[in-house]
């Protein structure tokens, strides 16, 4: 009843939505030049042969999806991946990261006959959907079309959970599109259960198994030459409100830590000018990175407002931050600095990765702290004391270590599935 209304209301919703589409264009949101893929119109043509659809809500999502593409192409060569996404930031960072045999659109908006050009034009053998984004007339014409589908990594909080018990045979028929459902941890797992999937795994989290960010070696020797042996720590993907934290934090840092340099890497790039203009307010010497320009030895914080170039700073600067845990935004992934040897600290707000974070907790991996005073606390103690940076660093790492072969689990869950859908596997899925 529901799902026949809200097809309903959308088959009407054309014009409005078209007119939000324009407000997201005017804001930066949309890519002018590929607007058309959001409503079903296809950029590119599909590839002959079979066609595995993977859909990854956002940058996030996107990432933790990549070693499964390399994986799905690996062991069906001949296959083509389609992944879809919902933002400019992760099309961005798609275009860099794909391999050869993997194709982006952006994902349609959920209209009736955007939905309906989309399909009829990429008519995918198989579609792996990331995560917890359910839009239901999607969901529909994949059980229409009667593909194998399948969630991946998935994730439901126990807001969505609540909200979706409210109406439990809708809950039920939508993902009744999944004939498997494997979830990040075994929390998530019971309350999909709980929904109506009868199908649910606990496999683990593909984020364990991305490789790790990439960085450029001229930058980072550049970057390197230019900070020195400078003491240097970096807040990253930081939200609206984390930025004045790191601020903070520098000021009561810097006249017990001399020479003291704050990295702040903006979640949405675009912010930089904005965040480097609180920054000079307060009195401070900030240069930054979409400029063209390194931190010189007068520069106390620099706004590193490029996309795609964690991996340089993370490299770069030996304590990390996590953004998005400072504020009620359920923080971002810490397994990226541990790969790369950062001590990590975050903030209280880390339900996003709530089983990752307990598990660096655990191992004695990473320090969460309640505010700004703990976030200067902890920093400080970090930089100043080698030996507890080395032994953090070294258990978040060997976290990460001990949990990659997470996309090993997947694929074999997945290899009946997939098998189904005519995709032959060329060798040993796990």
């Amino acid at each position: 009843m529901l799902e026949a209304l809200y097809r309903g209301l959308t088959a009407l919703a054309g014009p409005a939505v078209r007119r939000l589409l324009d407000r997201r264009l005017a804001a930066g949101k949309e890519d002018p030049l590929r607007l058309p893929e959001r409503l079903g119109h296809a950029g590119l043509p599909r590839p002959p042969g079979r066609l595995i659809w993977l859909h990854a809500a956002s940058m996030g999502e996107s990432m933790a999806v990549l070693p499964l593409i390399d994986r799905l192409l690996t062991l069906s060569p001949r296959s083509t991946v389609l992944i879809t996404t919902g933002t400019v930031t992760s099309a961005a960072l798609m275009a860099k990261r794909l391999p050869p045999g993997a194709i982006h659109q952006f994902v349609p908006v959920d209209l009736p006959a955007a939905v309906a050009r989309f399909m009829d034009h990429w008519r995918p053998d198989a579609a792996l959907w990331i995560e917890s984004e359910f839009w239901p007339n999607l969901l529909r014409a994949l059980r229409k079309a009667q593909v194998p589908a399948a969630l991946v990594n998935a994730r439901l909080s126990a807001g969505s959970h609540r909200n979706w018990r409210r109406a439990p045979r809708t809950a039920h028929r939508l993902l009744s599109t999944f004939r498997l459902a494997l979830a990040q941890t075994a929390t998530e797992a019971g309350r999909l259960r709980d929904l109506g999937l009868a199908d649910v795994r606990c496999v683990g989290n593909l984020k364990y198994s991305t490789s790790p960010l990439p960085a450029e070696p001229q930058a980072l020797a550049a970057f390197k030459a230019a900070v020195g042996d400078r003491p240097t720590w970096v807040f990253a993907s930081t939200h609206p409100g984390e930025d004045d934290l790191a601020v903070q934090a520098h000021q009561r840092l810097a006249p017990r830590i001399p020479g003291l340099l704050t990295l702040v890497v903006p979640r949405h790039p675009a912010r930089g000018p904005e965040v480097a203009a609180a920054f000079q307010a307060r009195g401070l010497t900030v240069s930054r990175r979409a400029t063209g320009a390194l931190p010189d030895a007068t520069d106390a914080l620099h706004v590193a407002d490029t996309l795609g170039e964690l991996g340089l700073f993370f490299r770069l600067a030996p304590v990390a931050a996590i953004g998005g845990s400072f504020v009620p935004v359920g923080g971002h992934n810490p397994i990226e600095p541990a790969q790369l040897g950062a001590a990590i600290v975050y903030g209280p707000h880390m339900h996003n990765f709530a089983e990752i974070a307990a598990t660096l907790e655990a191992a004695g991996g990473a320090r969460r702290v309640p505010d700004v005073d703990g976030l200067a606390a902890a920093v400080h103690t970090l930089l100043t004391d080698p030996d507890a940076r080395a032994a953090q660093a070294a258990a978040a790492k060997a976290v990460a270590d001990d949990n990659r072969d997470a996309v090993d689990r997947v694929m074999a869950a997945l290899a009946p599935l997939l098998a189904e859908a005519g995709l032959h596997l060329t060798g040993d899925a796990r």
